[in-house]
């Protein structure tokens, strides 16, 4: 029954090519029409705006949730002579000096600020991985997964930060002056009197991008890969995983990526709580007043000063967004893609 093996090779050859459709069939599928790629989707504009939404919304609770840490960590890398009792000492002094409702100092500008940070980031991100995946090909993309999160990381920061910087530079003004405006829309118009939408919003956008970007990239690629780890250790995959174990992974992920991203952005952190500062770095322009106070302060100081308290901080606040991002995506019956090996489809 095994004779004809010669004729046995005549079907490989459409073997072959067989093999070659459904990669086609994917690339055709991949189309924005129907936006299926990697076994997932389809991803089309419904999906963006859910990942814009569940952005949105985690990182305006996580952020706004934080306002007190913030408001201590800022007023330690502002003025630490004055707030030299540590991180809890702190709260303390700032609770004994002006009252608990000094610690909320900010709320609004952070809660709205970033609610349109993290609809432009979250959303960027998953629209820049899904574009990335769709023109490389998902051989290519699953190959070069780390560095589409690094590029889909950065590309939406950069966009979420111009949204950003002007709710920022009012925060920051507030914490470091809360006698300066009596809230948001106070503080935006007397910083654009005193000194130019540009001088007055963007003053800080040089440094932001310097912190966020970085940040970001870290915080996305760092999650990616730590999840990808639990997952395989595990011996599973999101698909496989309950909603309740998959929220799991998220956070444990979450709180790697938070600690690795605070630690490489805190020194561009420490240099934009002070440049926001009404006189820090001298009268000059923004580069030679980064300057001067990188130099007064010395990379050591900018790097360590209120570390502990970031990473904390940043730690407990991304473990909270992917944790929240997972949750409303659920609510709103959307599934988050995933990067899966084409060769080993779940």
């Amino acid at each position: 029954g095994w004779g004809p093996s010669p004729g046995a090779k005549e079907p490989a050859a459409p073997r072959r090519a067989d093999a070659a459709v459904p990669a086609k069939q994917l690339m055709v599928a991949a189309s924005p029409a129907e936006g299926e790629i990697m076994g997932q989707g389809p991803f089309g504009l419904t999906y963006f705006l859910q990942g814009a939404l569940a952005g949105g919304i985690c990182c305006s609770l996580t952020h706004g949730a934080m306002t007190p840490v913030d408001v201590v960590k800022t007023r330690i890398q502002l003025d630490p002579a004055t707030y030299n009792q540590g991180f809890i000492g702190g709260f303390r002094q700032i609770a004994a000096a002006e009252g608990a409702g000094a610690l909320l100092t900010g709320l609004m500008p952070t809660a709205q600020g970033y609610f349109i940070q993290g609809w432009f980031k979250f959303g960027g991100v998953e629209f820049f991985k899904v574009q990335l995946t769709k023109t490389l090909g998902e051989q290519s993309a699953w190959d070069n997964r780390n560095s589409i999160y690094l590029a889909a990381a950065a590309g939406a920061e950069f966009i979420a930060d111009i949204f950003l910087c002007p709710f920022e530079a009012c925060r920051i003004r507030l914490v470091s002056d809360p006698t300066y405006a009596s809230g948001m829309a106070g503080c935006a118009s007397r910083l654009v009197s005193e000194n130019g939408v540009i001088g007055g919003f963007y003053a800080g956008f040089i440094p932001i991008l310097f912190k966020q970007i970085p940040y970001t990239m870290a915080k996305f690629a760092v999650q990616g890969k730590a999840a990808e780890s639990i997952y395989a250790g595990m011996g599973s995959e999101p698909s496989k995983m309950s909603k309740g174990g998959n929220l799991c992974v998220s956070l444990g992920s979450g709180v790697i990526a938070g600690v690795a991203a605070a630690i490489i952005s805190h020194p561009a952190d420490s240099l934009l709580s002070k440049v926001n500062k009404a006189g820090a770095g001298g009268s000059g322009g923004l580069m030679s007043r980064l300057t001067n106070i990188a130099a007064e302060e010395g990379f050591v100081a900018l790097a360590t000063t209120g570390l502990f308290a970031r990473c904390v901080m940043i730690g407990t606040l991304t473990a909270g967004q992917f944790g929240v991002f997972d949750i409303v995506m659920g609510m709103v019956g959307a599934k988050k893609f995933h990067f899966t090996d084409p060769k080993n489809p779940h």
